[in-house]
């Protein structure tokens, strides 16, 4: 079977909180898969546009675990790896009454670290059209020169590479190795999926996310998505500006949202629509990640797709 997208990145173990409140007055947490490549990875199955996943968890009882959910959702294990001597990284997630999240990461030498540069070979990129990676690779190990090494050679190879900065400020020693770091990657990019938070800690300015978008693309890619929450979302490339004010589900938890409007972004374009068919898809797609726990347990089919598209009656705006 012949894959056309690769999605590179952690997978990892998100722990939601039976309640809302600060993590110290949490008592209990709920296990569930996680990490935002690995959440796109399983969107994109969903939304029968099954791509290669690039991932690496330890050979330990959560790595073990994720391993057999990533291959009941249909996934190939061509290129998930197990780690013998690195741990599986953990997410302990807490939330506010109205879904917004905050996370405390366990990730010190764990296994999405320890990707290798050079791992996917030059003849699986030739058949890829699509490539997708995320930030949080970059923060810290040898994954930041895999990842980095992996954009570059796919741009070279003529892939579409659509890039998340998903940025955790609390994985990065400091804001300047952030912001470096992220140009590099920039620099191979052709589609950035980004908030507007995400594009001021670039040290882009602007007085709004359109700004913010033109800003972004003098970085290197040709379209930027920006999403804006419950506001919708926009998108800036050569075909100008659309917009798009989204959809109003009854919000659960709002973690894997934003990897959902991604998986939604690239099927979109992937599938030749146009920005503003894109953007009401992939909102339709992050809308539905929104009401269930859990980062893949509301990842939306085609059909729950539509069902949030067609309870909605404000057509995309063009600019």
């Amino acid at each position: 079977m012949s894959h056309e997208i690769l999605v590179a990145g952690e997978t990892l173990i998100d722990f939601l909180p039976e309640e809302p409140g600060p993590i110290s007055s949490v008592e209990g947490f709920d296990r569930r898969p996680g990490g935002a490549p690995a959440n796109v990875a399983v969107a994109l199955s969903r939304l029968e546009r099954t791509p290669l996943f690039w991932t690496r968890v330890g050979e330990d009882p959560f790595g073990r675990y994720l391993l057999e959910i990533l291959e009941e959702q249909g996934l190939p294990d061509r290129f998930l790896e197990t780690d013998p001597t690195a741990k599986t990284s953990l997410a302990f997630v807490t939330h506010d009454e109205t879904g917004d999240r905050e996370f405390s990461f366990y990730r010190d030498g764990t296994a999405d670290t320890r990707l290798e540069p050079g791992r996917i070979d030059d003849a699986t990129l030739a058949d890829c059209e699509w490539v997708h990676a995320g930030g949080v690779t970059l923060s810290s190990g040898r994954s930041r020169e895999a990842t980095l090494d992996l954009l570059e050679r796919a741009a070279a190879q003529g892939c579409t590479v659509s890039f998340d900065p998903n940025h955790r400020p609390e994985l990065w020693p400091d804001d300047e190795t952030y912001r470096a770091v992220v140009e590099d990657a920039l620099a191979h990019v052709d589609v950035l999926k980004a908030t507007e938070d995400e594009l001021a800690a670039l040290g882009l300015e602007g007085e709004s996310a359109t700004a913010l978008a033109r800003a972004a693309r003098e970085a290197g890619p040709d379209s930027v998505f920006v999403t804006r929450g419950g506001s919708g979302a926009i998108a800036v490339t050569d075909e100008g500006t659309a917009s798009h004010p989204g959809y109003g589900p009854d919000v659960v938890d709002t973690t894997g949202a934003g990897d959902a409007f991604v998986a939604g972004t690239i099927a979109g374009l992937h599938e030749g629509r146009e920005p503003s068919e894109t953007l009401a898809f992939a909102n339709a797609v992050g809308a539905a990640a929104t009401t269930a726990a859990g980062a893949m347990a509301a990842l939306p089919d085609r059909e729950g797709v539509a069902s949030i598209a067609d309870g909605n009656t404000d057509p995309a705006d063009e600019e």
